[in-house]
């Protein structure tokens, strides 16, 4: 007689209408599985959650393994609880073999017969424990001798559920991107949700790209910054330098802003706004000499929002305000992002993935692009919670601004 590879798993939570059970039946199908439901108990009311006990079965252990581990991941965890396993170190910045890789769902770990939350949750991480406490490290930041989870025993993910007051703007649009959306019922839906938690006082970021600038959208950045509703900008060098030359000179790459015209000699306004916020010495000291008097770095400064700009190989200066050093900009955007609520990121292939790489799945992410395989890239990268608006957002901002505008006054 064959011998059986099989394991007892339990999953409990809004298992139905939060599709979980479904996608764990999926994974096990998916790995040429098999499974046998011994328990389910559906929850009676709204709030209740359900519970279901699974018997897993899989050709042999290595298979079994396997299927394990991808279930474990969609948030089921063992019958039998285990603790983890833990392996130190063997020097600075390199993680042991076999190292627990993270999502970006919130993660407990099982250690010393309790269940202990993962702080700084993040995606493609490791996770430190120590004492009573265990957080998301990346490797850069590794020591030797500091004690790694390896391997997926003891690990808890809870993958985030549908919300249970009703179907708000994120469920509606299913994290999707698409451009046939309604895009002015769009803008009204988002300007609510940027209202509404703000209005709860979260944590507003905004990742922007220069396109921003290009397509006339700057302005309501800057109204949206003076208002109060964005708590920080993270970008890089080209985000601020065509912000600072339509600033002061009325372009962007040579460009009349507001016509679309070829302004004279405007080949060379970009460098000349590079070269003006040299000679102040910084952006704050262009705006303490008021060369610089309008637009979104000049309202980050003066109403004193924090802004990051990481430089890049193809940046023109880069501005003296720019982080070259790419380690030190992906902390300056880490502490940026910490308790954020929502991020906004808008015309940025490269610093929107960056980010989506840095947060937890429940902050909520909006991301703005008139080029749909961006905006699907960035889902693709693991950041599956963002809703996704493909539109261009020279109109699409100025419409969530006017609506936010409404709900103030």
């Amino acid at each position: 007689m064959a011998k059986k590879f099989e394991h007892e798993i339990e999953v409990k939570g809004h298992l139905i209408d939060s599709m979980i059970l479904t996608k764990i039946f999926d994974v096990i199908m998916d790995l040429d599985g098999e499974f046998q439901v011994q328990e389910f108990r559906v929850g009676k009311r709204k709030k209740d959650e359900s519970y279901a006990k699974l018997l897993v079965q899989g050709k042999s252990q290595k298979h079994l393994d396997e299927i394990l581990e991808s279930v474990y991941r969609a948030g089921a965890t063992s019958k039998i609880q285990q603790e983890i396993k833990l392996q130190p170190a063997p020097r600075d910045m390199v993680m042991p073999d076999d190292f627990y890789s993270t999502t970006n769902n919130r993660t407990d770990v099982f250690y010393k017969g309790k269940w202990i939350k993962v702080e700084n949750m993040m995606m493609d991480k490791c996770i430190v424990v120590k004492g009573n406490r265990a957080w998301c490290s990346p490797i850069r930041e590794i020591k030797k001798g500091d004690t790694i989870i390896v391997g997926e025993r003891g690990i808890r993910i809870t993958p985030p559920e549908r919300p249970r007051e009703g179907v708000n703007l994120f469920q509606f649009m299913g994290s999707s991107s698409s451009s046939e959306r309604p895009t002015q019922h769009i803008a009204r839906k988002v300007a609510h949700d940027i209202y509404k938690t703000k209005n709860e006082k979260g944590k507003i970021v905004l990742v922007g790209g220069p396109a921003i600038v290009h397509t006339g959208a700057s302005d309501s950045i800057a109204i949206l910054i003076r208002l109060g509703f964005i708590d920080a900008v993270l970008a890089g060098n080209a985000l601020a330098v065509h912000d600072i030359e339509y600033s002061t000179l009325g372009t962007s790459l040579g460009m009349n802003v507001q016509n679309g015209t070829l302004a004279v000699r405007g080949h060379r306004n970009h460098m000349q706004a590079i070269n003006s916020v040299f000679k102040a010495g910084s952006i704050p000291k262009m705006v303490a000499n008021k060369t610089l008097a309008k637009g979104i770095m000049y309202e980050c400064v003066k109403r004193k929002i924090p802004f990051v700009l990481a430089g890049s190989l193809r940046d023109d200066g880069p501005l003296p305000d720019v982080i070259t050093d790419m380690t030190v900009a992906q902390k300056k955007y880490k502490e940026i992002l910490k308790d954020a609520k929502m991020v906004i990121m808008i015309s940025t292939m490269l610093h929107s993935i960056a980010t989506g790489n840095m947060l937890p799945a429940e902050v909520k992410v909006i991301v703005v692009d008139i080029n749909q395989p961006t905006v699907t890239k960035l889902m693709d990268r693991g950041t599956w919670q963002a809703l996704g608006i493909v539109s261009d957002v020279g109109a699409f901002l100025p419409l969530v601004t006017q609506e936010i505008q409404k709900l103030i006054k």
